[in-house]
């Protein structure tokens, strides 16, 4: 008992128990993190829809009237944007890096063109809105808030995000109804050119027919196929490839 009350004992057990004591935690730490960063043989995760029903109806509405761009979707604005002061990146990045808009439209080439967000149930933070026009159209990218029971036209769009006017509009409506119609036109040809081959393969040659059959009568066989393979029913019944 006496050893205990040793002041020179305790002076020096008391502190080598503090640094076992910080060791040890530090060592259990270390351990945990270790687990945590571990890859779990079974995920707790669940696949899900990339957007929701209202994200859906406008991302269909943006790809027809954006057919010749890319529609990407919940890209963070740190995709497309670049820091003037490379040192201060990194702090630029955690600040924006869970910013992104619902859609952003790009060109075939990876270049942005416009941003659009759209709001859930609750309507978008006034500061998160402003935060995004501010630093979308100071680096010159249109950035706008639509619903998908208030959407804008299309050609109200395409001018503020490409700068087409007018004339470019009824220009690119012309060009779609061109590329309708010609596809149309393959369609038809090849569509018809599956026909023939098939009719040719159905018929017998005509040398093989009895001797005895006389052109009447050839000619009411073959109009009775004609009449059975009619052209227009395959053509109403066969899927085409603009549907």
């Amino acid at each position: 008992m006496t050893s205990w009350n040793n002041p020179w004992l305790l002076a020096v057990l008391v502190p080598a128990l503090l640094v076992l004591g910080a060791v040890l935690h530090r060592y259990w730490e270390a351990r945990q993190a270790k687990a945590r960063r571990r890859i779990p043989k079974h995920w707790p995760l669940s696949a899900r829809a990339i957007a929701n029903s209202e994200e859906a109806r406008v991302w269909h509405w943006l790809a027809r009237a954006f057919y010749d761009h890319h529609i990407m979707i919940k890209l963070p604005v740190t995709r497309f944007t670049l820091p003037r002061d490379k040192e201060k990146g990194m702090d630029w990045y955690k600040l924006l890096g869970g910013v992104y808009c619902t859609f952003t439209v790009c060109k075939s080439d990876g270049r942005v063109v416009g941003c659009l967000d759209v709001p859930g149930r609750n309507a978008l933070p006034r500061s998160t809105r402003l935060l995004k026009h501010s630093l979308l159209t100071q680096c010159g990218l249109p950035y706008w808030v639509v619903r998908s029971s208030a959407l804008p036209t299309v050609s109200e769009i395409r001018a503020e995000f490409l700068g087409e006017t007018p004339t470019a509009q009824s220009m690119r409506e012309r060009e779609q109804e061109e590329r309708a119609m010609i596809a149309a036109q393959n369609n038809l040809r090849s569509a018809l050119t599956r026909q023939r081959s098939n009719r040719q393969s159905d018929f017998s040659p005509l040398s093989t027919w009895p001797s005895s059959t006389t052109d009447d009568s050839r000619v009411s066989d073959l109009g009775s196929q004609w009449q059975d393979n009619s052209f227009l029913v395959p053509l109403d019944s066969r899927k085409g490839e603009l549907l």
